[in-house]
Parts: C-alpha cells; sequence; structure tokens
C-alpha cells in the first residue's frame, strides 16, 4: 500500500467516526424532552356599531349641511350615547314599484310609473337609485346607478301584472339592500300595501326584519284613494253604469222613441244585490286599512315619510317631499354600550340637538334576532 492509498484510508475512517459521533448525539439529545414554546391565547374583541339615518334641520325647515358628532346625543333604551361618526353622503335609493293586483280600482301602471318618475327626477344628483318591480313576483330591473336616463327608461320598461306579491317584494328588497354593502340607505314603496295570497303573518315577519337593519322606508300609498273609490261598493251601490239588457243590433232596430230611451246614458248609481260582490268589497277595503296602518308604524319606526294622497295628481306632487327627507340625511353611528347580545330583542333609539337652532329627527325601533351568531 502507498503512502498515499493510507492517507485515504485514514481519512475514510475519520470522517466515518464522526459521522457515528454526530448520529449518536442526535439519538442521546432524542431521549431529552424538549422545553415547551410559550403560546399565546387568542382573545377576540367585538365591536359593535349601530347605524341610523338622522334628518337635519333649521327653525325655517332647511337642510343643515354642518352637522357634527358633538351636536348630536343618542339615546338607546334611556341610556345616553355619543356618536361615534356623523357623515353627508349620497342616498342609495331603491324604489319599489307596484305593477299587479285584481283587486285595483284606482291603482294603475300608468299612475305608478309617473310617480316613480317624478321621485326619481326630484332626488339629488349623485344619490344612487335601483329599481323593483312587483307584481306576480318582484324583479329588479334597475341595478345601483347615479345615471337618471337609465333610471327613468328602466322605469317605462315596468310591466302590468294580474297579481300583488308585496310580501315577496318587501323580502327580496331587504336582501338586495342589505348585501348592497352600501349606508344612507332609504326604501320607497309605490304601493297599496296588499298582498294577493294574503299572508298576514308572512308580512309581519317581513316587517320585523326589516326594522333590523339601517334601512329608511318611505311610502307613497294609494291605501285612501283604493278605499275611497270602492267605499260605494261596500254598501252595494255600484258608479259603474250597468251593461245594456240588449244587444246593440237588436237595439238598432227598436222604433225611434223607444231607441232613443234604450241608448240613453244611464244617470246617477246602480243598485248592485250581488252579496258575494259585496263581501269581497269589504273585505278589500279592510285590507287596505289595516295595510295603511301597518305601512304607518312600518315608516315611523324607520325614520321614514308615509304619503297618503287624496288625488292622483297630490301623489305626483308630494314625491318632492320624500326626496327632501331622503336628501336631509346624514349617516350617524355609535358604539351601544350594552351589547346587542345581552339586551331585549326590542331598543328604541332617539336622537335630539345640542346645538341651538338644529333640529333633528330620528325615530328607529331596532328589532333584534332571537339569536346572535
Amino acid at each position: 500500500m502507498t503512502g498515499i492509498s493510507r492517507t485515504i484510508k485514514a481519512l475514510v475512517f475519520l470522517f466515518a467516526s464522526v459521522g457515528i459521533f454526530v448520529i449518536g448525539a442526535n439519538a442521546q439529545s432524542g431521549r431529552a424532552k424538549p422545553t415547551p414554546t410559550p403560546t399565546l391565547e387568542e382573545v377576540k374583541i367585538i365591536t359593535e356599531e349601530v347605524k341610523l339615518n338622522v334628518l337635519a334641520f333649521d327653525e325655517a325647515g332647511k337642510f343643515v349641511g354642518d352637522v357634527k358628532d358633538a351636536d348630536l346625543v343618542i339615546t338607546d333604551d334611556n341610556i345616553l350615547h355619543q356618536p361615534s361618526s356623523v357623515r353627508r353622503i349620497p342616498a342609495n335609493v331603491l324604489i319599489v314599484m307596484d305593477t299587479g293586483g285584481e283587486m285595483r280600482a284606482v291603482k294603475t301602471l300608468d299612475q305608478t310609473k309617473k310617480t316613480a318618475r317624478a321621485l326619481a327626477n326630484a332626488l339629488r344628483p349623485g344619490d344612487s337609485v335601483a329599481i323593483m318591480q312587483y307584481a306576480d313576483k318582484p324583479e329588479i330591473i334597475v341595478e345601483w346607478t347615479d345615471d337618471n336616463k337609465q333610471v327613468l327608461e328602466g322605469i317605462s320598461c315596468a310591466k302590468f301584472g294580474r297579481r300583488s306579491a308585496f310580501v315577496d317584494a318587501i323580502t327580496l328588497a331587504t336582501d338586495f339592500m342589505t348585501k348592497s354593502g352600501v349606508d344612507n340607505k332609504h326604501l320607497v314603496l309605490i304601493t297599496d300595501g296588499t298582498d294577493s295570497w294574503g299572508r298576514s303573518s308572512d308580512k309581519f315577519d317581513a316587517f320585523r326584519r326589516l326594522l333590523g337593519t339601517d334601512i329608511s322606508v318611505h311610502v307613497i300609498s294609494y291605501t285612501k284613494l283604493e278605499s275611497t273609490e270602492i267605499e260605494p261598493r261596500t254598501k252595494g251601490i255600484s258608479k259603474t253604469p250597468p251593461p245594456q239588457s240588449m244587444p246593440p243590433e237588436v237595439v238598432a232596430q227598436l222604433p225611434p222613441g223607444v231607441r232613443d230611451r234604450a241608448t240613453a246614458p244611464k244617470i246617477g248609481p246602480t243598485i248592485v244585490t250581488d252579496r258575494k260582490y259585496i263581501k269581497t268589497m269589504r273585505k278589500r277595503k279592510a285590507d287596505l286599512e289595516t295595510a295603511e296602518e301597518q305601512l304607518g308604524a312600518l315608516t315611523e319606526n324607520t325614520n321614514g315619510e308615509m304619503i297618503i294622497p287624496e288625488s292622483l295628481d297630490e301623489m305626483i306632487e308630494r314625491t318632492a317631499l320624500v326626496a327632501r327627507m331622503i336628501d336631509a340625511s346624514y349617516v350617524v353611528t355609535y358604539t351601544p354600550k350594552i351589547p346587542l347580545a345581552d339586551s331585549s330583542k326590542e331598543r328604541t333609539i332617539d336622537v335630539t340637538s345640542k346645538r341651538t337652532g338644529l333640529i333633528v329627527q330620528s325615530r328607529r325601533k331596532l328589532l333584534l334576532p332571537s339569536s346572535r351568531n
């Protein structure tokens, strides 16, 4: 064996010995328990925020455009709070058009379209608007846009239907607005508030769910117009002339004097003896009265405006008032001192002014679900 060979052999032996030592050392260290690394417990801090739409006017009824958080105080179930923020942002308005109903007397598609157009034109530039129609079923026909031309075109495309799916419309409107993620939300209903299928329990639930949001609800109602029109019918009196007793071709063959009497227009109301018809009209009137009461409570508890016109012209004219209320809104937020989960299902919230000459309007009844995540 040469000297070089012996040297290589010695190096191989040395490397092998070192490898055994390292393996042995690792094996011995494996017998000792490693020192545990301290871990930090995860702590969740939940901060709740309640949002309100608050209207602001001066003593002359003009909008006040410089409201600050220091100007307001919030009462949440008799506990005072200071606002976390007060913001003036464009409104997001969903206009819901009632375009159906087999029992309608005054409500027409044309009148509903005119009212929706008047409202859209009265809103402030920069407000975002969406349009829903409902008859047999509800449908969003214009998504959120600040393009008034697109809004008006969508209103013109609304179609008539036989039924009036009011409950389904409220449900879809609530879903659509809450999922949009926007603030300063306003729902405007042009409707008589009745549902073709009745569903009083479902309507109650739909209204309660709406009261659990920060949506302000405004109503331009057909209820009084419809009730006034059908009032005589509930007593067996009809303003509509009765049908001719003889076909026109028979009347044409009558002698001149008799023919003139047969074709003369009927003057004054006629008596209706159909008991089933009278019963139907009375139920319809009762449904309208109930709907008006329900819609009034909904607008009051969401800081909205209820318009009950007595004429079709007034219905259109008063859309300006609804637009004025919408565009006088601030979004006010606060953190409740008593967590929502620790309170009753119903909380009454009010906002008042600490600033001289500033008048605010904020009526809100917040209904909480029975279980919260």
